[in-house]
C-alpha cells in the first residue's frame, strides 16, 4: 500500500514502475518522451541539501552540476534483479537529439547487484552475457542506444535469464483509473472472446467476467459481488458474439444492463474483473481504485485486494485514508507513507534495502 498526501510523490513512484514494464516492451523512449522527455523527469530541486538549508538557515539555493544527467530505474525480487541508466545524448544534427540514451543496463541474481553475481550488462552498445563456464561473453557490440537489451540480447540459448525477466515484466499489469461515464466502451455490447486479462481501459469488461466464469474462480466471483451488493448477481448476455453483462437486485423485475449502472457500481465490476483474472500476474498494480466508489464498496474491495494480494504481488496507491485502513485491517497489507521534506520525497521508518546501482 502507497499513500500519502497529493503532491507527495504517489504518482511519480506509480509513473516510474510503468517505465520499468515499458522497457520490456521496447518503448521506455517512446514513453518518456510522453512524459515531456528526460528533463521533465529530473528532480527540480538542488543535488544535495546543506545542514543550514535542512534547519532553515540558509535558503535552499542550486549550484552548479557535478554529478551526469540521469535517471535509473530498477527493481529486486527473490530471485532476480534489473536496473537501467538513461540519460542525455551527444550532441548532434539529428531531429532525435533531444531523446534519451540507454547508457547502462544490468541483470544480477538475488536482491543487490555485485560483480559475482551479475548475469548480463550493458554499457553503451556493448552487451555481455555470463556464460555457464563462468567466463562473460559479448553477445552484442552494436546495441542502439534506444534499444534496450532487454528486447534485443534475450535468447533462450545465450540469455535465457534475459528471456525469463523480460517475458515477466511483460506481465505486469496496471490498471488506472477506469472509464465509467456514459460512453465508456464497457457500458455497451463488445466482440466477445476468451478473455483471461481485463483490458487497461475495461472495455473487454463482459468477455473478462465470462473468463472467469468458465475457467476461473466463478465461486470468488459471486461471492464478491454478494459482498458488495448482498443478494444480487451479474451476468453476462450474449447476441450474435456481442457480450454484455448485466445486473440483478433483490425487487427489480428485470436485470439492469450495464449502460444502466451508476458509476460506482460499474468500476467495482471492473476491479471484480481485474483482481480474479484467472491468469494472475507476477506484478498488479492498482492507481487510486477507491475513486467514484461508495464508501459501503471500500470493505468488500479491501477484501477482494486482500484475496488477490495471495496470488499476485499487489500494490495499491492511494490517497483516501478509509481504503488504507480496511486494507490494513487485513493484518497482511504494508502500507508506506510518503512524506515530501523540501520537496523531495521520503518514507519514514523505513531502512534502504543494499543497493547498487550499474557503473557507467
Amino acid at each position: 500500500m502507497i499513500t500519502g498526501e497529493n503532491g507527495s510523490g504517489k504518482s511519480s513512484l506509480y509513473k516510474s514502475i510503468r517505465l520499468l514494464a515499458d522497457v520490456a516492451q521496447g518503448r521506455v523512449i517512446r514513453a518518456l518522451a510522453r512524459e515531456g522527455g528526460l528533463q521533465s523527469t529530473l528532480w527540480a530541486g538542488p543535488e544535495s541539501f546543506s545542514r543550514a538549508m535542512k534547519s532553515g538557515e540558509h535558503p535552499v539555493q542550486g549550484t552548479v552540476r557535478r554529478e551526469r544527467v540521469s535517471m535509473r530505474l530498477g527493481f529486486a525480487d527473490e530471485d532476480y534483479g534489473y536496473a537501467i541508466d538513461l540519460g542525455l545524448p551527444a550532441p548532434s544534427k539529428s531531429m532525435f537529439s533531444g531523446d534519451p540514451e540507454i547508457k547502462t543496463e544490468s541483470l544480477w541474481v538475488g536482491e543487490h547487484l555485485k560483480r559475482s553475481n551479475e548475469l548480463a550488462s550493458r554499457n553503451g552498445a556493448c552487451v555481455q552475457v555470463l556464460q555457464d563456464k563462468g567466463n562473460r561473453a559479448i553477445v552484442m557490440s552494436d546495441l542502439s542506444s534506444f534499444d534496450s537489451m532487454m528486447t534485443h540480447a534475450a535468447d533462450p540459448q545465450g540469455a535465457l535469464e534475459l528471456l525469463v525477466v523480460r517475458e515477466r515484466m511483460r506481465r505486469w499489469r496496471f490498471y488506472d483509473h477506469f472509464r465509467t461515464d456514459q460512453a465508456a466502451p464497457s457500458r455497451y455490447q463488445q466482440i466477445g472472446t476468451r478473455t483471461t486479462s481485463l483490458a487497461s481501459d475495461g472495455h473487454d469488461l463482459a468477455a473478462a467476467i465470462q473468463t472467469i466464469r468458465e475457467i476461473g474462480d466463478h465461486q470468488a466471483l459471486n461471492e464478491a459481488v454478494d459482498d458488495a451488493f448482498p443478494g444480487a448477481s451479474i451476468d453476462v448476455a450474449m447476441n450474435e458474439g456481442m457480450f454484455e453483462i448485466t445486473m440483478s437486485q433483490k425487487g427489480l423485475l428485470r436485470p439492469l444492463k450495464a449502460a444502466e449502472l451508476s458509476d460506482g457500481t460499474l468500476r467495482y465490476f471492473l476491479l471484480v474483473a481485474a483482481l480474479l483474472t484467472p491468469r494472475p500476474p507476477p506484478l498488479l498494480i492498482l492507481n487510486e481504485p477507491e475513486t467514484s466508489l461508495h464508501p459501503s464498496l471500500i470493505a468488500p474491495l479491501a477484501r477482494l485486494i486482500t484475496n488477490t494480494a495471495h496470488r499476485s504481488q499487489t500494490i495499491v496507491v492511494s490517497h483516501a485514508g478509509v481504503l488504507v485502513d480496511a486494507l490494513e485491517s487485513q493484518q497482511s497489507c504494508a502500507a508506506y507513507e510518503l512524506k515530501k521534506e523540501l520537496g523531495e520525497t521520503v518514507i519514514d521508518g523505513v531502512q534502504s534495502p543494499a543497493w547498487k546501482w550499474p557503473k557507467r
